[in-house]
């Protein structure tokens, strides 16, 4: 695969119906998935005297955010929850809760 088609498929996968899933409708209710979708790329080339070498890479990553319901004529917004990432500021707020407790003792 050459550089130039890497960075064409790259960009093919950064698309709108990545970001927008299908919609899917359950008893009278049509519910359309989101996501934040990002990606990047990047290549390189070389020609020295007998050497010839070119390389690239890519990827994507997408998290769910949340979704949207349409109910007849209403349409709300449901927030994904990420419970990784409640689970290490948790984790983030504990400690730096036991960092102040434990200077708070050492003083007395």
């Amino acid at each position: 695969m050459d550089l130039q088609e890497l960075l064409s498929k790259v960009t093919s996968d950064l698309s709108v119906k990545r970001v927008f899933g299908e919609p899917i409708e359950h008893e009278g209710t049509l519910i359309i998935p989101v996501a934040r979708v990002r990606g990047g790329a990047g290549g390189g080339a070389s020609t020295a005297e007998a050497n010839e070498g070119s390389g690239g890479g890519g990827g994507v990553d997408a998290r769910p955010i949340g979704v949207f319901v349409v109910k007849g004529p209403d349409v709300s917004w449901q927030p994904a929850l990420d419970v990784t990432r409640v689970a290490i500021g948790g984790q983030v707020l504990a400690m730096v809760l036991f960092l102040v407790l434990r200077s708070v003792l050492r003083r007395r």
